[in-house]
């Protein structure tokens, strides 16, 4: 990409919008220009129930982010949770007339358009093409192949579909908000390379990140993405389990979770008295030991472990995961919630140390970390979002007329 390309990344979270414009500077990295977010009560358990409200939402951001960089935003990169999306793997090999001609950019170009030749199930779609690495003829692997001498090369990839109904909702959604879809990434292929550190990029890992309504999984084996999906539970669920089985408001449970939040009652230090202030029962006030919240937490966060180890128990990619890595504001105020994992999964858990884990707010994280995976697209000619100019004289310059090579075409 271009030194000043301009990446627009919107995360449509089960709780939020959030939205990141980023700028390209001279290290080929991402630098934000201004970052926004908007509540959203248009997505419940991982479904939109309501079009119109998440694009209100969108909107808002959207027009909050244009007056801050004084930019006309017209397209932007949209995140997906796992379960609408499907990894397929796929390689080819490609031979070249020459070897002593070194292997070109057309070539690689080539390669791609002709790795992503797969039998699409019906609704569905190719989203994304991950190339993951090039091998030689004499068995040497590379990351990036130009320049090298050899009469093939082969090259292994993962091709990215979505649900076609899915997409065409998001599609309208945004059309709504006056903004083009320029492509749809998984969420946990964008925050790889935000929340791993540099040990675990070459790990067997298994992503995790816990939001408030969604538990998104991501699992790699070394740089190839294997699978992904969505278990419909996060952190709202236990603000609701507290808030349902003590009887008091969603704002004293979800500060209660906060205060005392803790996944295993075995850790518990003092099982000291609470005093609950929104009793809807005829005592409005009334005491409870910690350990009897800390068992609704903890039984919550059991069952979001417990249906993550079904399902990569079922796909039959379990014994392939040699470490988890947490990550979301669902689970990430919780303490002792990677031992709780442990416990469950049988894998070892952590919570994410990667060095760039901090460098952006949660709130933002996973906007971010789109831009960041957009703006290290391989062999891509151009990502840039298509932003207008809003000059001083209210006339509108296209700043980024460029056709869109999203697909490597």
């Amino acid at each position: 990409m271009a030194i000043g390309d301009i990446i627009v990344g919107i995360d449509i979270g089960t709780s939020k919008i959030s939205t990141i414009v980023g700028e390209v500077n001279n290290f080929n990295q991402i630098e934000i220009m201004c970052a926004t977010n908007c509540k959203c009560e248009g997505i419940k358990r991982g479904k939109i129930i309501n079009e119109e409200e998440v694009a209100l939402a969108i909107a808002k951001t959207i027009r909050e982010a244009e007056e801050e960089v004084n930019l006309k935003i017209n397209s932007a990169y949209v995140t997906i949770p796992g379960k609408y999306a499907t990894v397929v793997q796929n390689s080819i090999t490609k031979e070249l007339k020459d070897k002593y001609a070194g292997i070109a950019v057309r070539d690689v170009a080539s390669a791609i358009m002709q790795v992503r030749d797969i039998e699409v199930p019906e609704g569905k779609t190719i989203i994304d093409i991950v190339p993951n690495k090039f091998i030689l003829k004499d068995g040497k692997i590379v990351q990036d192949p130009v320049g090298n001498l050899s009469s093939e090369f082969t090259l292994n990839a993962q091709i990215v579909l979505a649900q076609k109904d899915y997409i065409k909702q998001i599609h309208s959604i945004l059309k709504r908000a006056g903004i083009e879809m320029d492509g749809m990434v998984p969420v946990t292929l964008a925050e790889r390379n935000l929340i791993l550190d540099a040990n675990e990029l070459n790990d067997n890992v298994m992503i995790l990140d816990i939001g408030a309504g969604n538990t998104d999984i991501g699992v790699f084996e070394g740089e190839s993405f294997l699978y992904t999906n969505t278990i419909p539970l996060g952190g709202e669920n236990i603000t609701s389990d507290i808030a349902i089985v003590l009887d008091i408001s969603e704002e004293e449970a979800d500060k209660l979770k906060r205060q005392y939040g803790l996944a295993l009652k075995s850790f518990i230090d003092n099982d000291n008295d609470i005093i609950l202030n929104t009793c809807r029962g005829e005592n409005r006030s009334k005491a409870i030991k910690s350990s009897e919240l800390i068992e609704i937490i903890e039984a919550r966060v059991e069952e979001i472990f417990s249906l993550v180890n079904k399902d990569i128990s079922n796909q039959g990619i379990k014994s392939r995961i040699n470490n988890v890595i947490l990550t979301g504001q669902g689970i990430t105020n919780i303490s002792k919630s990677d031992v709780a994992g442990k416990i469950t999964l049988n894998i070892p858990v952590k919570i994410s140390t990667g060095r760039l884990i901090n460098t952006v707010k949660p709130t933002y994280r996973a906007a971010y970390a789109l831009t960041r995976y957009i703006a290290a697209r391989p062999f891509a000619k151009t990502v840039s979002s298509s932003i207008d100019v809003k000059s001083e004289e209210n006339f509108v310059k296209n700043l980024l007329g460029r056709i869109k090579e999203f697909f490597y075409t």
